[in-house]
Order: structure tokens, then sequence, then C-alpha cells
């Protein structure tokens, strides 16, 4: 091809491809796709996460602790602790500590973890059982107990009037003074808060039961709940979950303590090192192994091609001694000896004992004292192995001798 025709060729691709773009490029629609990816890897890990981020958009200090220690002074500036993990390992001492740090005008909430019972009078909650205040399953409640509570208090410093939700039964209202419309949260509806001893002065329920007391306690405040689901990741943005949160801590420092368990050991191991853990486990199986290896050579199966009639006859002879016993054994020799003499002397067995000893004297050519001391019943007592050898061979002699 020559040098003109393939630079006519050239231009004439370039020309195509630029056709195909420009058609391209008018057909074109732009779209965005958002691609939803999960739950990062610190909302998994911390259920609360968004409602930490929403308290400090709202300009709350929050700091989060896993040790309930150390916390600060609520004389100096409002505290708000805020007990959304699991105190199922809280010692009595760590519940003195709060209600101490409480009493000197902190504020406290936290999450009734148990059911009261009513036979040993206390939940096995440690927190709530100090408070008084007891957690029922909304089911068991009689129909006049039932949340059907009206009062008109002050939550923090602002008044407000809670009343049982008539068009949404499922909800727990909230009513604040000089507002028409309540705020609405979602409650879990299977628990309710029962103040025996009316000590609660403001609480809030839904139609079938009561989800949140406030009590207060020396200087400071108690807040109880049945559940704090309404503040996890997935649920803060319903309802007005996210205005309560914001309620109860306003003008306060908040501590949120999100973790009561301490990992052990293990579990530190498992997480930040498994492949050592693997190589330990490893090692263990090896070692035991090595352990566990016979010393010398196994002794190797006995070839049936060598077996004879007297091995069986000794085993059989073994097994008739320890199953049965002596005396069976030479009650069987006896037997056998008078069988052969009747065989050989006709009518023996109708001779007197002493006649067939006689008889049998003179076929064996032994004494009659042998052959009464041979054949003689044997006392039931067992017989020591020389003497119980002796025997058997007498009789075997006298068997033979026939």
């Amino acid at each position: 091809m020559s040098r003109r025709k393939f630079l006519a060729v050239g231009l004439l691709v370039l020309a195509l491809l630029a056709l195909a773009g420009r058609y391209a490029y008018t057909h074109m629609e732009r779209y965005s796709e958002i691609i939803d990816r999960g739950p990062s890897p610190e909302a998994r890990k911390n259920p609360y996460l968004v409602a930490e981020g929403f308290l400090k958009q709202h300009s709350v200090p929050v700091q989060t602790t896993q040790v309930i220690q150390n916390l600060p002074d609520p004389r100096q500036n409002q505290q708000t602790l805020l007990l959304l993990a699991d105190r199922e390992d809280m010692t009595p001492r760590q519940v003195e500590r709060l209600l101490t740090w409480t009493k000197l005008g902190g504020h406290l909430l936290f999450v009734a973890e148990r059911l009261w019972d009513g036979q040993t009078g206390r939940s096995g909650d440690l927190l709530l059982d100090r408070v008084q205040v007891h957690q029922l399953l909304s089911a068991d409640l009689q129909p006049p107990n039932r949340g059907d509570r009206k009062t008109e208090n002050t939550f923090g410093d602002i008044p407000f009037a809670l009343r049982a939700p008539t068009e949404s039964p499922q909800l727990t209202k909230l009513y604040l003074e000089n507002e028409k419309d309540p705020a609405y949260f979602n409650f879990d509806t299977r628990y309710h808060l029962e103040d025996p001893n009316d000590h609660a002065q403001s609480w809030a329920n839904s139609d079938t039961s009561t989800h949140m007391m406030q009590l207060i306690y020396g200087d400071g405040l108690i807040t109880v709940l049945t559940d704090s689901e309404v503040w996890k990741n997935q649920a803060i943005g319903r309802y007005d979950n996210a205005w309560l949160l914001w309620y109860l801590t306003q003008d306060s420092s908040v501590t949120m303590f999100l973790q009561s368990e301490h990992s052990d050991l293990f579990s530190l191991l498992l997480r930040y090192f498994p492949e050592a853990l693997a190589a330990l486990v490893l090692l263990s199986i090896v070692l035991l192994w090595h352990v566990g290896i016979r010393q010398g050579p196994m002794r190797a199966p006995a070839s049936r091609a060598r077996r004879q009639l007297i091995e069986h006859v000794h085993a059989s002879a073994d097994f008739l001694l320890r199953r049965s016993g002596q005396q069976v054994l030479l009650r069987a020799l006896q037997q056998d000896i008078l069988r052969r003499a009747r065989r050989v002397h006709p009518g023996f067995e109708h001779l007197g004992v002493a006649d067939q000893w006689q008889v049998l004297a003179r076929l064996t050519r032994q004494p009659t004292s042998a052959i009464s001391q041979a054949l003689r019943p044997r006392p039931s007592q067992r017989l020591s192995s020389s003497e119980f050898t002796r025997q058997v061979a007498h009789l075997q002699t006298l068997r033979n001798a026939l």
C-alpha cells in the first residue's frame, strides 16, 4: 500500500471514530446512583453513634466511657450519665458509687433490665431495686392499672403534662406546656414501669403501660426507661425520639456508658492475634500426638495359621474355671469317670457306693482310699491352685485307666 492510500485510510478511520463519538455523546444520559453499603464499622460497633453525633450537633458536650469511675463532679456543672449498655456484671459497690454521684446533683438515666419477681421480692437488677421501681410485663397488668395516668409536673426545668394517647395507642405522648401538639416516642409496649411507693414525680406512658419515670434523688435526678431502642442508630430518626434525647440532656454535659463488660484475655487474643492462636492450637495438637505415640514397635496380631487345638482347649478350660468355678469342673470329671465305669462294668449303676469304689479300684488298680478321696463330694470352699491341680490330675488318672 502506498503512502497516500495509507494516509487516506487513516483519515477515514478518524472520521468514523469522530462520528461515533459525537453520536454517543448526544445520546448519552447521565444519572447518579447511590449504593448502600450498610452501616459503617463505627456504627456497627457503637449502636448509639448517631445519638452521640446528634447531641454534639446541638452543642451538647458528649463523652463516652467504658468504666464507671472518675465521673465528672456534678457540683461543678450539671452532668448527665446515660447507662445504655448491659449492666449484668455491675457490682453493688458500683451501684453505690453511682447513687452517691446522683445525690450530689447528677442526672442518672438507665434502662430497667430485669422483671420484678414477686416471690423473691426483687428483680436482680441492683440499680432498679435500689430506686424501688418495678418492671412488669404489660400483658400481666390488670385493666385498672394500665397506663391511664395523667399528671402535670416538671420534667427538668420545663413544665409538661403527660396523657395516655388515644389516637396512637402504641406510642407514648408527651405534652409540653403551651404546646398543642404532643411529642411521640415508640417505646416497647411489652414492658411497664411500676412505682409502688409513689416516689416518681413524673412519668410517660402509652395506652397500655408506663415507659419512663423520673425520681428526685438527693440533689440529683434519676430517669428510668423500659428500653433505649428509641435512641439506637436505626430508630433515633423516627417520631420524636431524637428530640426526647436532647430534652433529657439539655443544659448539661453528657457521659455515655456504652460498654459494661471488659473483654477477657482470650477474646482480646482472638480479636488481635488469631494467627498466633491458630499456631498455638496446631502446636498443642502435634505435641499431644507426639506424647501419645507408643514407645517401641507395635505387637502384630497372632497369625491364624499357627493356632493349635490345644490353645482353644486351654482357653475354654480357663473360661469355664473363671465362669463356673472349681466345683463344677471337678463334678464333671467325677461324672465322666462313673459314666465310663458303667460302660466297662454292666450293672455298675445298681451297686452301692462302697461296691462301686471296689469295682473302680479293681478296674483302675488304685487303692480304695484313693478312689473314695477322688469321688467323695468336695466342700464348697475354694481350693488352692496346687490342691486343685492335684485333684484334677488324680481324677484324670482314674479316667484314663478305665
